[in-house]
């Protein structure tokens, strides 16, 4: 079954808590603590593989989690790491926060990506000794790793879709340009699933070509397989519109035309932009009328190259494919999709675990596992992020408990890593 989009839940490891601990050794007097961190938690990433074409597994796991970094030991031992969560998924899947729909990796390269960070392991009491506190008895707890519901989104890799009314003959054409095998039948729908296929022009020479399911009137809508296939022309570099010239199923080949990029621009009004070249197929069922109005239609109204082909028996197929090679070589490469940041607005909705803020050796402290994923995408250099983290702290009653504690004017505030110096 072919799955192409997917919901999972995935959390990167948290951080160890530091140890508790003072030095034993015969003849040592009043060894020192010397309680080790805590390790780090492991990152979720995920790694785009070649042998996977759907996300189908995806519909029967929903959860994924790293493992959490070990807690540190006596005698100065750090913690071991939680090992990293590696997810393997068709390459050209878009990682999205789910709420908000916020790119957080694009799997189209060979390196893995990390989505999830894990938490920096706690400090041991060791770290807190000094001059004036030689024996601490406490240690720093691990911080928590990120926290994410994403939603997988595969958008094929080809340089080229076809696109076109069912029955058409896409599959035809692609099967006897490459060595892809389709199912063809004389019958709508045919093709459920997009088809990949390498055309070769040469020695070191090819391009990826995509069998796009037919499109209906409405798919830009999700009438039909609608958004389901859409989204794999997003990334093509050029797109190759067949067209069955003779009408063969009472349609009108204009209105066909015209109705496939009218559901492209509802779908995304960028693919407006994309170059086309129009392939006119079924040539041998046509009439010399059918085949001369819709070539001068495309010509000289819609200003496109154009092209007669018979799909099933090749005929033409050569200078439409070196037609497309041409024009290839003049576009950038297949779109990559770049990083987007998550709004604040979702990141401080998610306070279902509430916090805790409590005094420690003279240090105001807050923690709240929700707050370290706003924390990590706060900039404190930047004014306006600041201004909002500073809303956050008002708006989730923080700075409410550390008033009631007794916070003042020039205390030291710490939310995990971050200190601040409290102003009223």
């Amino acid at each position: 079954m072919f799955v192409d989009i997917a919901k999972v839940k995935i959390k990167a490891g948290n951080g160890g808590n530091g140890a508790v601990a003072f030095h034993r050794e015969k003849f040592v007097a009043s060894g020192g603590p010397d309680g080790g961190d805590g390790g780090r938690g492991g990152d979720v990433l995920f790694q785009a593989d070649d042998h996977l074409a759907t996300l189908a597994d995806f519909r029967y796991k929903r959860k994924y989690a790293a493992e959490n970094g070990q807690p540190g030991g006596g005698n100065r031992k750090t913690g071991r790491s939680g090992r990293d969560l590696v997810i393997r998924v068709p390459r050209g899947t878009l990682v999205r926060e789910a709420e908000s729909g916020a790119v957080l990796a694009d799997i189209s390269g060979d390196e893995p990506v990390t989505v999830a960070k894990g938490g920096k392991g706690g400090w041991g009491n060791r770290r807190f000794a000094g001059a004036t506190r030689q024996a601490p008895r406490f240690a720093r707890d691990g911080f928590p790793g990120e926290e994410w519901e994403v939603t997988l989104e595969l958008k094929l890799l080809a340089d080229v879709g076809l696109l076109g009314y069912p029955n058409v003959g896409k599959s035809s054409l692609i099967s006897v340009v490459s060595e892809a095998k389709p199912v063809i039948a004389d019958y709508h729908f045919t093709t459920i699933t997009p088809v990949l296929g390498v055309v070769r022009m040469g020695p070191e020479n090819s391009f990826v070509m995509a069998d796009i399911p037919g499109l209906i009137e409405g798919a830009g809508e999700g009438v039909g397989l609608g958004h389901r296939f859409l989204r794999h022309v997003e990334r093509c570099r050029m797109l190759v519109h067949i067209v069955d010239v003779s009408g063969s199923e009472g349609r009108d080949p204009i209105g066909d035309y015209r109705t496939i990029n009218r559901e492209l621009v509802k779908f995304n009004p960028a693919l407006a932009d994309c170059p086309q070249i129009v392939a006119g197929n079924k040539i041998d069922l046509a009439t010399d009328e059918q085949r001369e109005s819709f070539r001068r239609f495309i010509e000289e109204e819609e200003k496109l190259p154009y092209f007669e082909i018979v799909a099933p028996i090749a005929e033409g197929t050569d200078a439409l494919m070196r037609a497309v090679w041409e024009k290839l070589s003049t576009l950038p490469p297949i779109r990559r999709y770049e990083q987007e940041e998550v709004p604040f607005e979702v990141l401080a909705q998610k306070r279902d675990d509430g916090f805790r803020v409590y005094r420690e050796d003279g240090v105001y402290r807050v923690e709240a596992a929700w707050l370290m994923r706003i924390l990590n995408k706060t900039d404190p250099d930047d004014y306006e992020s600041m201004q909002y983290f500073q809303r956050v702290l008002e708006s989730s009653g923080i700075l409410a408990e550390l008033e009631r504690l007794g916070v003042r004017d020039g205390d030291t505030v710490a939310i995990y890593d971050l200190e601040f110096t409290y102003v009223p």
